[in-house]
């Protein structure tokens, strides 16, 4: 573990340590707490073959969350590919922000819901009947296992966004949706940039445009009285709220644990 966390932090990866822990733990099939109660495990040829390729695959830049397969998400663990974007604790405040804004909702749609988790988190969270659009057939298929493993009840359709919804049929519109210009592209974190779905990311040349198209399903779809909530991008509040004008009501934006604008909600 000593040896992986010094390799990390010489290439500049992030919380070495904790990395280290977390791809040795994968290597060796156990949880985290098995390596103090039992310092003295000696690894086996394969043991350290495996924990050399996951760290070799690290310093190339690819997320530790695709190596393992796993990311924790409101307190569950859902199963992520590279097909899927990786579950961050900032969306997490998406799910919040749905329960406060619209508890009694019966009908939710997770736009883009990728691993599903939102989608399936919502569905445990409330008695709501819950559907997950994507765009990504394989991204569908993830979203579908963790469903299972978790016992969700949730259906899954693939669409273009709303595309499948009929008019003024629900309750709840919550969506991570594409938010980056394809001029940020470079910007990006090389694990994000070369590893996450491209779909997931880039929405267009100002990065606004799935905002707009979403905005427009959502006044569809939503029943009158129903609520949308968007992640939002950086810098992206004043035009999405700007969206918002006029036909929607109560649109309020939530700042994420560092006082960043983070979600948007808004009331048809």
């Amino acid at each position: 573990m000593q040896q992986g966390a010094r390799l990390l932090e010489e290439a500049a990866i992030a919380a070495p340590r904790l990395t280290a822990e977390v791809l040795l733990c994968h290597a060796l099939g156990r949880e985290r707490s098995y390596l103090y109660s039992h310092p003295e495990h000696e690894l086996t040829e394969i043991e350290w073959i495996h924990y050399g390729r996951y760290l070799h695959e690290r310093l190339n830049g690819k997320p530790t969350q695709y190596i393992t397969g796993r990311q924790e998400f409101y307190g569950r663990e859902f199963r992520v590919t590279p097909d899927v974007l990786i579950p961050r604790p900032e969306t997490e405040l998406v799910v919040e922000t749905a329960l406060r804004v619209a508890p009694a909702a019966r009908r939710i749609v997770d736009v883009g819901c990728g691993s599903g988790a939102i989608a399936v988190t919502l569905a445990l969270e409330c008695a709501a009947m819950v559907l997950g659009t994507d765009i990504s057939l394989p991204a569908l298929r993830v979203a579908a296992e963790n469903a299972k493993h978790l016992r969700a009840a949730v259906t899954f359709v693939a669409c273009d966004l709303l595309a499948a919804v009929a008019d003024h049929s629900v309750d709840l519109v919550a969506s991570n949706p594409p938010y980056v210009s394809h001029s940020e592209r470079q910007a990006l974190q090389r694990e994000v940039r070369d590893y996450e779905p491209p779909v997931a990311l880039f929405a267009g040349p100002s990065g606004l445009e799935i905002y707009e198209r979403l905005i427009a399903g959502a006044a569809r779809t939503l029943r009158p009285g129903g609520w949308l909530v968007m992640e939002l991008g950086y810098q992206s509040r004043d035009r999405v709220v700007e969206m918002l004008g006029g036909a929607w009501r109560e649109v309020e934006v939530a700042p994420d644990m560092a006082g960043i604008p983070r979600v948007v909600a808004a009331r048809a």
